[in-house]
Order: structure tokens, then C-alpha cells, then sequence
């Protein structure tokens, strides 16, 4: 859990103290007040008064100096006299960034109402229903994110409320303006001061229910009465212009508690509770002799671990009693011990913020999430689906190469497979013709046989269909027989020719084939 400061805003005074919580409990590392002028009014430069003079490290305990550091501030700077100057100076050796901040406010910053009305179980309703009960009452109008509530003894609730801007938390951001920060520091929450110390005293003081009990706080130039009745909270009185800067006799104090007894319906004190800047033996001894049945209580802080604080520290440490109430309230309200008072304006927890946006840029946001995610998934996809494209190309492209591959061999397959029909027509031709021709010629040598007298000398073609027989025949007749032997012949011409010394005849015939021979 980060370190946080606590600091509050008591008229012209801020009383801070720093803390840190472990497994052993809260750790006080540092008190330290400082008396200013610009925070109530603007004036010359106030005094300086530290209650720490020790500024030493954060290195004890579990509060590591590690990243504690604040930038070094230069002789110049760590000599302003300006209120911011005094509160940079006090917290130099302090990385800022590194801690929390808690404002702890009240009147007039804060104001009290006292709502009767019907609660609700949803805490967004009852403030709403506050925030118009306000605007009944008062006629002010409230935003919901300025009130917050507790219960008071009975169905009632003690409503707080901030109306106008608030001076601590513009000093928090001159502060960081100081160190050269663009955004503030950090606020977790902003706490009351009366709810805090009513919170701190009912937590660890044991009352009866029927007792009656006031907590009288003593600043320097206020003080605050609270009223419990038992261990719950019953009335907050009026800040009081009374402090140990200005009191004279304390019988000023009696007048003002009796007042805010009848305005709250107390009936006695049983138990008086002392803290702050004053608490004297006179004081103590001035309310015995006003309240002589009340028990009076000088309120002590032994369950936070000072180990680091020095004596004089620690002797003062109720005169930070609002502060270290609001610590321990802080604390036990992460445990889910009990509540507070906590309030945080959205213009303060928004301009702490990287980014600052209303609730449509927050919608915008969204939808741009959404669109960006969309596109990406898309994108990505989209990415997947071309590497998986590419895969499948290069597959194409290796079985393309492969088939051109193949189709290289099948090419001078192909050639000689066309060869072969070709050649195969060709056979299939000759086949034929020669079974023609061979028909032809054994008609003709049958012929011939018969015929002792008759020969062929030569055997030409004028064409597919058409041959030239030319030969000898010892008789004339058989030449005439041939050529009605063979229907298609033409005897072109018969010469008589001496063959040795025998008559003969030589002959040109022109014959077609017959295609349609008997085999």
C-alpha cells in the first residue's frame, strides 16, 4: 500500500503527517504544521513553525527511501517564503509522485445537513434524495459527487457537503505546478475532520450506551465540539473562533458547550474528551469544576507505531490529532472495518487523470476499442488468409512445374503416337493396295500360265487407278484374249515385231484396277 500525507486545513495552519501501514499496523514517519497566510486571506508572508525540526529520512520501518526522492530544489527555491515555497521545503526530501493525499477538511469549507427523510439501500439513490432534500432546505443544489452521509445515533443521517472550490486541494495543485508537473498529485479521498476524530474516539474509547460525551478539539485559532452518545455520533457543534491564540479564560468555552448541548438535545456530559493544541492541567481542571461528574479524557494515539518520530514530537502528537484520525480511518476502511466521510469531486479525480474525458469520450473510447479490435482480428485474418494464399501459389507453381515437367515427356510421346497413326494409315493403305495389286497379278499369272505364248516385259503406273502393261505374245488372239480377260483393259497398240526368228507381236495396254476383285 502507497505511503499517504494527511493534511488539514485549519483556518491559516495545515497540520500534515505521513504514514504507511504494514502487517504491524500504521506507522507515523513525520508531523509537521506550517502557518500560512494566502490560504485564508491574502496578506504578507506568515511564520514558519515545524513541529518536526528533524527532517530526516523515510528510511525506517517499512517506508523504503528508494523512489522517495523529490527532484533537487535549488537554494532559491528552498528559500521562497511563499506558502507553496514553505510546504516544498518542508516535504523536499519526499518524492511526491510516490505517495497519496488525503485533504482533511472542515466548516466553512465543508457544511453539515441533517437529513430525516426515508434512506435507501443503493447509495447513489439516498444522495440523490439527500441532494434534493438540501435543495428543499436550503435552497442550494448539490451535484452527488460533493455529499456524502453517515449515521447519526437513531434513523437520521449527517450529511457533509462541499459547495465551492477548495483551498487545499488548489494548494496540491500549485504544489505540483511548483515542481514542474504537468498533472497533480495523487487524492484518494477527501476526509471531515469531525467524522474522522468521532470515528477515532468511538473505535477506541469504551463508553456506556447511555453515556454522553463530548470530543473538544483545540486548535490554535478554532475549535470543534463533537457529541456522541454512546459509541455512535450525535451532534457537531459550530466551529468555534476560539484557539489557543486568542483564548483568555476558558469559561468562553462552557458558554458556547451549553449552547450546543440545548441545540442537540444533550441532557449532560458523562465523558469529556481533550485534544488538540491545549491540553493543560488548567483546562482539564476548568472542566472538572464545570462538569464535575464528567470523566475528562486526554485523547492518546498509542496504536500508531512513532518510533521514528522524535520526543518533542512525539509529547505534541495530539495537536495532529485530526490528521492521524483521518489516517486511521482511512486505513480501517480498506479493511472494511467501518466508513467515513469521503468525498472527491469528479473535477478533482478527473483532472488527475492521463486522460480526461466525459462519459461520451468514454463511450467513444469504447467503440473505438471495439472498432480497433475488429479491424485487427480482421487484419490479422486477413494476413492469415494471404499466408496460407501464398502457401497454395507456391504449391500451384511446384505442381505447374512438375506437370510442364510431364507434359515435356508426353510431348515426343504425343509426336510419335501421331507418327504412328499416320504410319498405321499408311499400312493400313498399302494393305489394302497391296492386296489389290496382289490380286491383280496372280489373275494375271493364272493367265499367263494357260498361255505358253503371251509375256509381260514391263508393269507401270499412271496412276492410283491406272497401269501401263507392256509386253510380247507369239499370237495375236491371246494379246485380245488378255484384254477381255481383264474388263477394264484399253489395248492401246499391237505391233508386230520378230522375236529371234519367230513372229511376235509387241503391246501397250492401259488397264484399271479393280478394287472390287474376288481375294
Amino acid at each position: 500500500m502507497r505511503p499517504i500525507i494527511c493534511f488539514y486545513c485549519e483556518a491559516n495552519e495545515i497540520k500534515a503527517a505521513v504514514f504507511s501501514k504494514d502487517k504491524t499496523g500504521i506507522k507515523i514517519h513525520r508531523t509537521l504544521s506550517v502557518r500560512l497566510e494566502g490560504l485564508g486571506k491574502a496578506g504578507a508572508n506568515g511564520t514558519l513553525d515545524i513541529h518536526n525540526l528533524d527532517m530526516g529520512d523515510l528510511s525506517g520501518g517499512n517506508l523504503s527511501l528508494d523512489g522517495m526522492s523529490e527532484p533537487h530544489i535549488s537554494s532559491e527555491s528552498a528559500q521562497d517564503t511563499s506558502d507553496v515555497g514553505k510546504i516544498a521545503g518542508l516535504l523536499s526530501d519526499i518524492k511526491l509522485t510516490n505517495v497519496d493525499f488525503i485533504p482533511v477538511l472542515t466548516d466553512p469549507i465543508v457544511s453539515f445537513h441533517v437529513y430525516e427523510g426515508e434512506a435507501a439501500k443503493d447509495k447513489n439513490k439516498l444522495l440523490d434524495r439527500i441532494s434534493d432534500d438540501i435543495y428543499n432546505v436550503k435552497g442550494i443544489y448539490i451535484n452527488r459527487d460533493h455529499i456524502d452521509c453517515v449515521k447519526l445515533n437513531g434513523k437520521a443521517h449527517l450529511c457533509v457537503f462541499i459547495e465551492n472550490e477548495i483551498p487545499c486541494v488548489n494548494l496540491l495543485n500549485s504544489l505540483a505546478t511548483y515542481h514542474g508537473r504537468s498533472r497533480p498529485y495523487s487524492i484518494k479521498t477527501i476526509k471531515c475532520a469531525e467524522i474522522a476524530l468521532a470515528n477515532y474516539v468511538s473505535q477506541n474509547l469504551k463508553f456506556f450506551p447511555e453515556d454522553y460525551s463530548l470530543i473538544i478539539y483545540t486548535g490554535k485559532d478554532t475549535s470543534e465540539l463533537i457529541f456522541l452518545e454512546g459509541q455512535s455520533l450525535k451532534h457537531i457543534g459550530s466551529t468555534l473562533d476560539i484557539g489557543t491564540s486568542n483564548i483568555h479564560t476558558y469559561d468562553v468555552y462552557f458558554s458556547k458547550i451549553l449552547l450546543e448541548m440545548e441545540n442537540g438535545g444533550i441532557p449532560r456530559l458523562d465523558n469529556v474528551v481533550l485534544c488538540g493544541d491545549d491540553k493543560s492541567e488548567n483546562m482539564v481542571l476548568s472542566f472538572y469544576g464545570t462538569f464535575p461528574e464528567a470523566n475528562v479524557i486526554p485523547l492518546t494515539f498509542d496504536l500508531f507505531d512513532m518510533t521514528e518520530l522524535s520526543k518533542d514530537d512525539k509529547e505534541n502528537i495530539s495537536s495532529f490529532a485530526v490528521p492521524l484520525s483521518a489516517a486511521y480511518e482511512y486505513f480501517h476502511e480498506k479493511e472494511k472495518e467501518f466508513n467515513g466521510i469521503n468525498i472527491l469531486p469528479a473535477y478533482i479525480s478527473e483532472s488527475r487523470k492521463v486522460l480526461q474525458f466525459g462519459w461520451h469520450s468514454y463511450l467513444m473510447l469504447i467503440v473505438l476499442f471495439i472498432a480497433t479490435l475488429f479491424f485487427t482480428i480482421k487484419f490479422l485474418s486477413n494476413i492469415k488468409t494471404s499466408a496460407d494464399l501464398d502457401k497454395e501459389i507456391v504449391r500451384l507453381v511446384e505442381l505447374e512445374s512438375r506437370n510442364q515437367e510431364i507434359v515435356d515427356k508426353i510431348t515426343p510421346l504425343t509426336t510419335r503416337i501421331s507418327n504412328f497413326d499416320n504410319t498405321q494409315s499408311i499400312l493400313d493403305s498399302a494393305s489394302v493396295g497391296t492386296e489389290i495389286w496382289g490380286t491383280t497379278l496372280e489373275s494375271t499369272s493364272n493367265f499367263i500360265e494357260r498361255r505358253r505364248n503371251f509375256w509381260i516385259s514391263s508393269l507401270d503406273g499412271l496412276s492410283e487407278e491406272e497401269l501401263i502393261i507392256k509386253g510380247y505374245s507369239l499370237s495375236r488372239t491371246s494379246v485380245t484374249e488378255f484384254a477381255e480377260f481383264s474388263n477394264s483393259s484399253i489395248l492401246k497398240n499391237v505391233l508386230y515385231e520378230s522375236l529371234r526368228e519367230k513372229n511376235a507381236f509387241t503391246y501397250v495396254l492401259n488397264t484399271k484396277i479393280d478394287r472390287n476383285l474376288p481375294k
